[in-house]
């Protein structure tokens, strides 16, 4: 005959106990969670204010209307639509071509033994310790020079800002790359080499592949940090027909007499949104491209 086993009886932890093994943490994630949010909904709630004014926007969706989106959209004077386009060519252009050439570079410095490849190395960190606002007047005297010679890709030109925009990455997302690049073993290098395969076959079929989520990365970073960037664009692009949408955009709030705050905020809101379809595309690439190439370099 068994007998069977006593039931097992679980004493219930206190509030404080539990609170500080494992409640403060959420009652962090809360706070922060609220502290970022926040500002994201006084924008929106900005952009719905009919007066125009920060003013009424104290209280939350305390006045709705989508007047502010329709005048932005309408203005014939500032040109959304328009800004709103030239931003995304350039920010795709610009992400495209920095994800390809950081890549070629990153791989040369990975899997090529050559002379001043340390060299090279240690000056991409050194170089960036310095931010491109210091090179501001001098990327300006060097575009009147350049247009003057070829005017495609001189001062009030997109394709002269793209260039910008490149030399200025370039140097961050190679060493970015190169982390990642070390990460993928040279075993298979050697076994496409046996194969007949060079470097370019290599790069392409299968390095390309194995390092997508440091590319969506790279990409995503470029992406938004073209789409923000205000100082270099608004020095290159004159023309109010060429500027991007940070450059028009504070035009709205530029005017000291009256800022229209809420279709800057309408704009602003509507200038997040191929940047939120962008992120949530490459959300799963995201988190193993930022940490992976961290663990070797």
């Amino acid at each position: 005959m068994t007998v069977a086993p006593a039931p097992i009886t679980r004493r219930r932890r206190s509030f404080g106990a539990w609170f500080a093994d494992t409640g403060w943490r959420h009652l962090v994630a809360i706070v922060a969670s609220l502290f970022a949010i926040f500002p994201l909904l006084y924008v929106f709630s900005a952009s719905l204010n009919p007066r125009g004014t920060l003013t009424g926007s104290n209280q939350l969706f305390s006045a709705i209307g989508i007047d502010s989106y329709v005048r932005i959209l309408t203005d014939p004077q500032n040109p959304y639509g328009l800004w709103f386009l030239n931003t995304l060519v350039i920010a795709l252009v610009t992400g495209f071509t920095t994800v390809f050439i950081g890549a070629c570079a990153a791989y040369a410095f990975s899997r090529m033994r050559f002379a001043g490849r340390r060299v090279g190395l240690v000056t991409i960190v050194v170089v960036q310790m310095f931010p491109q606002l210091l090179a501001v007047v001098a990327i300006f005297l060097l575009m009147t020079t350049l247009g003057d010679w070829f005017p495609a890709i001189g001062l009030n030109t997109h394709t002269g800002l793209i260039l910008v925009y490149l030399g200025g990455a370039l140097g961050v997302n190679t060493y970015l790359m190169y982390g990642f690049f070390n990460t993928i073993p040279k075993e298979l290098d050697e076994a496409a080499r046996i194969d007949g395969a060079g470097h370019a076959r290599i790069f392409f079929t299968i390095i390309l592949r194995l390092v997508a989520p440091i590319l969506a990365v790279v990409g995503l970073l470029s992406f938004i940090g073209t789409v923000n960037e205000y100082v270099v664009a608004s020095v290159i692009l004159i023309d109010p027909e060429q500027q991007t949408l940070v450059v028009g955009l504070t035009k709205l709030v530029s005017n000291p007499r009256y800022a229209d705050w809420s279709a800057f905020s309408a704009g602003a809101v509507m200038a997040a949104i191929p940047v939120m379809i962008l992120f949530l595309f490459l959300q799963k690439y995201i988190v193993g491209g930022l940490t992976a190439g961290a663990t070797k370099g």
